[in-house]
């Protein structure tokens, strides 16, 4: 498969006639691949949160952020927090298909000695920007990021993809009023809203909505998109970029397990890695071995 390059540079965007849109969506179906089969050798993982945000992941690092893989600690990279640690999986196949590492160690997740491991690891793993696992809390470590950007007089961006179970929690609505408070437009947000939770549906566990509404009053520049339409996400990171005087929050309308005909939509699935028969039909629906 042939490697899209990062740009370093800021650029404008031209989606709706983007060349590189068909080769965002095979990589989108790539990472897929590699995370099932990844959670399956592992026996443990994640996969329903982990598939919902691959095509946020794969705008993030294919099309919007400056990062650069041969230099992951890079000063004026941008960075990217994942706040629902246990979507790791979806990160590191991003991460390895971007050039961070090989695409075989993949399949180390979980294993002992592993770079990899269950949650992300800034101090393991190649182009993770925090460790998280701890839900949240990655709001609060964006923000102190992105004030340490202001302070430091830079102009990369900080992004955090919150899950929107995690969004029940009080350090996420306190994280909120603070990032609008310092009118923090260099924060950039994009809520994870697959609408299912370990329990439940969050509705049912603790409604969020009217979550545009809220983040609104909160002092948002708030958009609201298809989760897996990269035309929609494209369109949405670029006005998070020029919008100013506010923090931006992308609300991603996902869904949990997506590309897969019996995940999709499944509670079941939330913490359960597949089995060898699972993996293959998994595969099959989405064309094949990865």
């Amino acid at each position: 498969m042939e490697m899209i390059l990062v740009p370093l540079e800021r650029m404008d965007y031209w989606y709706d006639i983007d060349p590189a849109l068909p080769e965002l969506r095979s990589t989108a179906t790539r990472a897929r691949k590699w995370i099932l089969r990844s959670i399956c050798e592992a026996g443990s993982g994640h996969p329903g949160g982990s598939l919902s945000i691959v095509e946020i992941l794969t705008s993030l690092y294919f099309r919007v952020m400056r990062h650069d893989p041969e230099n992951p600690l890079w000063e004026d990279r941008d960075r990217f927090v994942l706040s629902k640690g246990h979507g790791a999986p979806g990160l590191y196949a991003i991460l390895a298909l971007s050039g961070y590492f090989d695409e075989e160690e993949l399949v180390t997740l979980r294993k002992l000695g592993s770079r990899l491991q269950g949650h992300p690891s800034m101090n393991k793993t190649p182009g993770i920007d925090m460790s998280t696992g701890s839900l949240g809390q990655g709001l609060s470590i964006a923000i102190g990021m992105a004030l340490g950007a202001r302070l430091d007089r830079k102009d990369y961006r900080v992004y955090c993809l919150l899950g929107d179970g995690e969004s029940q929690e009080g350090q996420v609505w306190e994280a909120s009023m603070a990032a609008s408070h310092f009118k923090l437009d260099n924060l950039c947000t994009i809520l994870d809203r697959n609408q299912l939770q370990i329990d439940g549906p969050t509705e049912k566990i603790m409604s969020l909505e009217p979550t545009f509404s809220k983040f609104k009053a909160f002092g948002w520049h708030v958009i609201e998109v298809n989760g897996h339409d990269l035309k929609e996400l494209l369109r949405a990171f670029h006005e998070a970029e020029t919008y100013k005087g506010k923090p931006t929050l992308i609300i991603a309308n996902t869904i949990k397990g997506k590309g897969v005909s019996f995940m999709e939509g499944s509670l079941k699935f939330h913490g359960k890695a597949p089995s060898r028969e699972e993996l293959d039909q998994a595969l099959r629906e989405l064309g094949g071995e990865a």
